[in-house]
């Protein structure tokens, strides 16, 4: 009570300085999040969300119909770190089928929460202090933030429009500065382009020569339209022992809430990556494991479905667009657009999606955040939205011909 008084009989005036303790430097790797920023205005304006890409139809029913019979059963308390044993031998049937290669549950395998942490991880365990890093622009967001806090230099490369390829030399010239390693987003968030065999075959011959980690986002590994193929990075010849994936069950099986992702590694990593995981967020969800392995379990059919699902809306979409006389870089995997704005005029992309939420009724994120380079003529939509949802979207997108 003594103490209360004395509180409450402090006066301050509106010229004193509290003095705090300072907050850390690293804070200024966090800036305010384009995504998030579009969603906040776009519930605001109960407009269609394309900016946020995440599915609005339910995961696969075994899935949903597993989880039931789980939250009776259990498990419910804290599992493996590394990940369930049931799970993670899931897990490496899964990957040894789709990268033709021997994939151990226990050697070559971590769960965590999304591939989010799979990156992070994975960043702690091989990077140090002032080791250097090379991403492609344009890029996925927290490939940038989790090299850069573990005290990593970033080194970009651009993917040149409009056709989005890297240019060998200057790829060539990044290695030179010996990098520590490399991230690659394939199929690459926000673009939706697939990189090549060709392509990812020169970029293992220089991790070879340079000695260097090639560190692979697979996120989008089922959602690719033909005739474009995903080439896993880990079968390329010398490769295994430098790759590492990350890797979500999120997008495959329309389960982005439930958190969980993974890393393949080679066992030495894998070790280093286990040792690293016990102490972020300890374990992944003991009951979410053990009803999405049904999942991993699931037939070739499955992915083939999936891919020709996303296929035809990919196409629903992109003739929508086009009729509303749109231009876009089409997407070769991804369930991500990049539309081009330029011949609207607009000096500001996040000017331009500010317009689309109010008077379109349609939300869109910044291209500009995606990108190193100063180009603001992008914005990225998204088309993992049920087929009514698509149409009445193209309905309101078609409104931009009076933009013109």
């Amino acid at each position: 009570m003594i103490l209360r008084s004395h509180l409450l009989n402090l006066k301050l005036r509106k010229d004193d300085k509290i003095n705090m303790p300072k907050i850390s430097d690293n804070i200024k790797y966090f800036k305010e999040s384009a995504i998030g920023k579009i969603s906040v205005m776009a519930n605001e304006y109960g407009c269609i969300n394309l900016g946020e890409g995440f599915p609005d139809f339910d995961p696969p029913k075994e899935i949903t119909d597993k989880l039931k019979e789980v939250c009776e059963l259990g498990p419910h308390q804290y599992g493996m770190s590394q990940g369930s044993k049931h799970f993670r031998e899931c897990l490496a049937k899964k990957q040894q089928k789709f990268m033709g290669m021997p994939v151990d549950a226990d050697e070559n395998i971590v769960v965590t929460c999304g591939s989010s942490e799979a990156m992070m991880a994975t960043m702690i365990t091989i990077c140090d202090r002032k080791d250097k890093v090379i991403v492609f622009s344009p890029y996925y967001e927290n490939n940038l933030t989790d090299p850069v806090l573990n005290g990593a230099e970033l080194i970009f490369v651009p993917l040149v429009p409009p056709a989005f390829n890297f240019d060998k030399e200057v790829l060539r010239k990044a290695f030179l500065e010996k990098p520590k390693a490399i991230i690659i987003c394939n199929p690459l968030n926000p673009l939706g382009k697939v990189f090549t065999y060709e392509e990812l075959l020169y970029i293992s011959e220089l991790c070879i020569e340079f000695d260097v980690f090639a560190v692979v986002d697979e996120v989008y590994e089922h959602i690719i339209f033909p005739p474009n193929k995903h080439t896993y990075m880990s079968s390329l010849p010398g490769m295994f022992e430098r790759t590492i994936i990350c890797n979500s069950l999120s997008k495959t099986y329309s389960i982005t809430g439930w958190r969980l992702g993974y890393t393949v590694a080679e066992k030495s990593i894998t070790d280093a990556i286990k040792r690293v995981r016990t102490y972020l967020s300890i374990a992944s969800p003991a009951p979410l494991q053990e009803a999405a392995t049904i999942g991993l379990l699931f037939s070739d059919e499955y992915y083939d479905t999936l891919s020709k699902f996303y296929k035809a809306k990919r196409d629903m979409f992109l003739n929508g667009l086009k009729d509303a006389g749109l231009s876009f870089y089409e997407p070769q995997g991804t369930f991500f657009v990049m539309m081009d704005i330029e011949k609207f005029g607009y000096k500001s992309d996040f000017d331009f999606c500010t317009m689309l939420i109010k008077e379109i009724g349609v939300a869109a994120v910044p291209g500009s955040s995606f990108f190193k380079e100063d180009i603001n003529n992008y914005v990225r939509l998204h088309f993992a939205k049920k087929d009514e949802t698509l149409m009445e979207a193209i309905r309101r997108l078609k409104k931009l011909k009076n933009k013109l």
